[in-house]
C-alpha cells in the first residue's frame, strides 16, 4: 500500500439475541449479503454485511444499505428492530497524504440513517507497517 489515505467500503455490523440468519437474507436478497453470521461467546448473534458493489465514497455504499433496510418486510424488519446494534462502519486506509481528506455524508442520508435506527462508527486503519499498542 502506499501512503495515500482512502476510503476502503463500509460494513453493516448487526448484534441481536436473535437469530440473524433470516434478516441476512433479505438484506442479500437486496445486494447487501453477509461477510458473516456467527453465535458469540457472548450467546448474541453478530453479522457483518457489505454492499455487492462498493463506490468510491461512503455516502453511496450508505445509500445502497439504507434502501434495502427501508424496504425490508415485516419480519425482517422486526429482526432489524430487535437488534442491540445496527451500525455503519465506514473504513479508512489511513497515511501521509493528501495533507487534508474530507468525506461527507449529506443530511438527507444521515436523516435517513436516523429513522431507521443506524447508528455511525469510522475505523482507520494505520498504514502498513503501523504498530498496534
Amino acid at each position: 500500500m502506499d501512503d495515500t489515505i482512502r476510503y476502503l467500503n463500509t460494513d453493516l455490523d448487526l448484534i441481536s439475541a436473535d437469530d440473524l440468519t433470516a434478516l441476512a437474507s433479505a438484506l442479500e436478497a437486496g445486494g447487501v449479503p453477509p461477510l458473516h453470521i456467527t453465535r458469540g461467546e457472548d450467546g448474541l448473534w453478530h453479522a457483518s454485511c457489505e454492499t455487492a458493489e462498493q463506490f468510491e465514497e461512503p455516502e453511496g455504499n450508505i445509500a445502497a444499505i439504507l434502501l434495502v433496510v427501508e424496504s425490508l418486510g415485516a419480519g425482517p424488519r422486526a429482526a432489524w428492530s430487535a437488534c442491540t446494534r445496527r451500525e455503519l462502519n465506514l473504513g479508512f486506509d489511513c497515511g501521509a497524504k493528501p495533507w487534508a481528506y474530507t468525506q461527507w455524508l449529506s443530511n438527507e442520508l444521515l436523516g435517513r440513517m436516523a429513522a431507521v435506527g443506524a447508528s455511525l462508527r469510522i475505523t482507520l486503519y494505520p498504514p502498513e507497517g503501523g504498530t498496534r499498542s
